[in-house]
């Protein structure tokens, strides 16, 4: 595999497009994939990476493969905890049954889709494809060049991408970005509702310590109901 085609699939192409109201993404746009197995499963066991739990909308084959896809793009490795430690499957799951309840089929038809792909493609599950070899599947899914799904391949890609990017860096309260480790990632210190010019100074010079506070730990927001909006840009595919 080449240097580029690696490269395709990264930190850096997914943590430059967050656009997250009050969170900043440029301090880890540098930030670059794993390299090794090896190394990624070190990362995992110092930050006790998560393991499937108990789903209510997706089967355990469709979690199992879902969490293998998104550990790929954004991994756990030196620089952190990565998508499967912030818990964001557990995110799109809850998702399903709520705000994201619209994209309940495109979830099993892609999964599905993908599996298959995988299987005619590489003549094994994703699961037990090499590091480089997901990374491949991944970039031909990307370009929309995958065969075997009813919609372009880039279709799925696009819609799991962006539910990664809200699982990784929304709020906690929702299901994903577990233990803050989203939030640490980009050095965002969360949630204030008024910020001293001695905080905003700190801020400034990167040392406003993160309070780790969800924005419903304040009693100014109040949780609502979100409603699905298949036109609203922040769920689309």
């Amino acid at each position: 595999m080449t240097k580029k085609s690696r490269e395709t699939i990264s930190r850096r192409d997914l943590l430059t497009s967050v656009t997250l109201a009050g969170v900043a993404a440029t301090t880890v746009a540098v930030l670059p994939v794993a390299t090794t197995p090896e190394r990624r499963k070190a990362a995992a066991d110092k930050t006790g990476a998560q393991t499937s739990e108990g789903y209510e909308h997706l089967t355990t084959d469709e979690a199992t493969l879902l969490e293998t896809i998104v550990d790929e793009l954004i991994p756990t490795d030196e620089h952190g905890p990565g998508a499967r430690d912030a818990r964001v499957v557990r995110y799109i799951d809850r998702g399903l049954g709520g705000a994201l309840s619209g994209f309940q089929n495109k979830y099993h038809e892609g999964l599905a889709n993908f599996d298959r792909y995988c299987r005619l493609a590489h003549g094994t599950s994703f699961l037990e494809l090499s590091q480089a070899d997901r990374v491949t599947v991944l970039t031909t899914v990307e370009a929309g060049s995958a065969t075997g799904f009813s919609e372009d391949s880039s279709v799925f890609f696009a819609m799991v991408r962006r539910h990664v990017l809200e699982g990784m860096f929304g709020d906690p309260y929702y299901g994903g970005n577990h233990d803050f480790v989203g939030w640490d990632l980009l050095g965002y210190p969360g949630v204030r509702t008024a910020v001293t010019p001695a905080a905003q100074q700190r801020l400034e010079a990167n040392e406003l310590q993160p309070n780790h506070r969800s924005a419903y730990d304040w009693e100014t927001f109040t949780k609502a109901s979100a409603q699905l909006s298949l036109r609203d840009p922040q769920h689309g595919d």
